[in-house]
């Protein structure tokens, strides 16, 4: 039996993901915080395959993909109900997104992500799936789909190979999950581990893997 997704988010992330679920052949329910109705020009692009739905209803899937900004992600997962069990995705990156052309932390030196508008988040000792995990308890929890550009969820077959996405997690099982998600849209999937591992290495702006776009011919 196939297993039901959703996605809480639709910026870039959400959407490029419900994108690559359509083109191929899975479906999914999409949320975010402005309700079903702001979905319905994606959902019409997208097809009979992406359908909207509230926060809640995405949340319920088997497997759900977490799609919002850093700065919503605990006040969001915090008021859902407990995961039972279910896979979810973590997609988020923790950075902060500024206007570089009117923000004074466009100025700010020790920032090398400054002129791109992102500034990074201070988690101290601890990588961002850590708290994602304390933000979801009872899921089984995936890092994916966070390390690279979201634009290249449309182009899984690339100069004559199939473009690289790493996945990390605790739980073989819904790794699997994760990992079938990736194949059957096209891509090569490559484990990296543990998530106190891969999650890490993955993790932009400074994660060792991040942002690098690998391909496998």
């Amino acid at each position: 039996m196939t297993m039901t997704i959703g996605i809480i988010g639709s910026g870039a992330l959400g959407t490029n993901f419900a994108r690559m679920l359509a083109n191929s052949g899975r479906s999914a329910i999409i949320a975010n915080s402005r309700g079903p109705a702001s979905l319905a020009p994606l959902v019409q692009e997208l097809g009979p395959l992406i359908q909207a739905g509230t926060v809640q209803q995405a949340a319920s899937a088997d497997i759900v993909l977490v799609a919002v900004r850093w700065v919503d992600a605990e006040r969001v997962l915090s008021s859902l109900p407990a995961w039972a069990g279910r896979i979810v995705i973590d997609g988020t990156n923790p950075v902060e997104f500024f206007d570089p052309a009117t923000s004074p932390d466009a100025q700010d030196a020790s920032n090398p992500l400054a002129a791109y508008g992102i500034k990074p988040v201070d988690l101290g000792a601890q990588h961002s799936s850590q708290m994602i995990r304390q933000w979801v308890p009872g899921a089984r929890l995936v890092k994916a789909f966070n390390h690279n550009d979201v634009n290249v969820l449309k182009e899984p077959a690339v100069a004559g190979g199939k473009r690289v996405l790493f996945y990390s997690g605790d739980d073989a099982d819904a790794k699997a999950a994760v990992r079938e998600i990736m194949a059957t849209a096209g891509f090569f999937p490559v484990d990296l581990g543990a998530l106190d591992v891969g999650g890490p290495l993955a993790s932009l702006p400074f994660g060792a893997l991040s942002t690098h776009n690998f391909v496998s011919l």
